[in-house]
């Protein structure tokens, strides 16, 4: 399947850096002119560079480590994921996004009666085990170590199974004219499936991630329900969140 055989290369190139055709042609079982299409979508996603004879990562949009994103701004982003868990009801079927803020929310949500928790974000797992009256269903998938997240296709497929109340998503940054966007494709479109298939929509950004944009668009900001931040935006932003009935949450 093509899609998973290009998120498989991404995931290859992440332990690797570099890797040649004919190796991915070994991998795959696929013709080289197979693997050509393949490097032409993704130098189009542009996660790759074409070197001669193979491809390598392409390093100005490898994502800022996990360890070095989870540091920074903690304090805010426990007061952002305090706030996201107050719009969570009892009986919610809720997504937890991979992100360094939304994966604070489990221990405000403790008090919340038969909730599931669907999440590829190994932190939430983790954290959840302290907690034995949540439900927590994990999406499996391949393991992408810049978010500490499951990725892949197979999570796509795993979510269509659920029905889902509410989900949760993080952002690497916003713009009114690029929408919310994410430095990783793959985290992309999981993003993307989730702001079309849940019922309620809710984005949690903190300040230094407005007027911002990365790799990849997943969703126009007015597609979001509700956005929690600890900025209070410019008027710009503020008329349009009005007109598209986005509801502003802030400390």
């Amino acid at each position: 399947m093509k899609a998973t055989r290009l998120n498989d290369i991404e995931n290859l190139l992440e332990e690797q850096n570099t890797l040649s055709i004919n190796h991915l042609c070994e991998i795959f079982n696929v013709s080289k002119n197979t693997i050509r299409r393949d490097i032409a979508e993704l130098e189009k996603r542009g996660t790759i560079k074409k070197v001669y004879g193979g491809i390598m990562r392409n390093q100005t949009n490898i994502p800022e480590p996990f360890a070095a994103r989870e540091i920074k701004n903690k304090t805010k982003k426990k007061q952002l994921a305090k706030l996201a868990a107050n719009l969570v009801d009892d009986n919610d079927i809720i997504y937890i996004d991979s992100g360094t803020t939304t994966m604070h929310m489990i221990p405000y949500l403790a008090e919340k009666k038969n909730l599931t928790i669907l999440t590829a974000n190994v932190y939430v797992i983790n954290e959840a085990f302290h907690y034995p009256q949540m439900n927590i269903i994990a999406t499996g998938g391949t393991l992408y170590r810049p978010s500490n997240a499951f990725v892949g296709a197979s999570v796509l497929q795993f979510l269509e199974g659920f029905n889902i109340s509410k989900c949760f998503l993080a952002a690497t940054g916003i713009s009114i004219e690029n929408g919310a966007t994410n430095a990783s494709p793959m985290e992309g479109d999981i993003k993307k499936y989730l702001t079309s298939n849940s019922k309620t929509k809710i984005l949690l950004v903190d300040s230094t991630k407005i007027d911002q944009v990365s790799l990849v668009t997943f969703a126009k900001l007015k597609d979001m329900d509700y956005i929690i931040s600890d900025n209070k935006f410019s008027s710009k932003y503020n008329d349009y969140f009005k007109h598209n009935n986005v509801h502003l949450v802030t400390p």
